[in-house]
């Protein structure tokens, strides 16, 4: 699977009313992009000097989805708003690990006591 991260920084004094389209039409997008396995979005909760604004993790099958979800019709809208509204946005696409195979290498022997 791969997993395609986005972060984003907004241009100061962005107006809310710009944000929440965006997410009205980011919530949008898994129901007419067949591609998108799973799609999380959000606004960064702890504002820290280095956190970027804005989020997305989205999940897809391989390479070929993803490059079909980018040239989607309704992906190429969300895009655009996102370059009226952006400062920055970075992203980065990766293949993920399969954490239930590192958990079933670790023996309860192995997890460090709190208490």
């Amino acid at each position: 699977m791969l997993n395609h991260i986005v972060l984003i920084k907004f241009k100061p004094g962005i107006k809310e009313s710009d944000i929440e389209d965006l997410e009205k039409h980011m919530d949008d997008l898994p129901n007419s992009i067949n591609e998108i396995h799973t799609y999380e979005f959000g606004r960064d909760v702890v504002h820290s000097e280095r956190s970027y604004d804005f989020g997305l993790i989205a999940l897809f099958a391989n390479t070929e989805a993803l490059n079909r979800y980018q040239v989607h019709p309704d992906h190429l809208v969300v895009v655009e708003k996102l370059k009226n509204i952006c400062d920055s946005i970075i992203t980065v696409d990766l293949e993920g690990s399969d954490a239930s195979s590192l958990k079933e290498k670790v023996s309860a022997s192995d997890l460090i006591d709190w208490s």
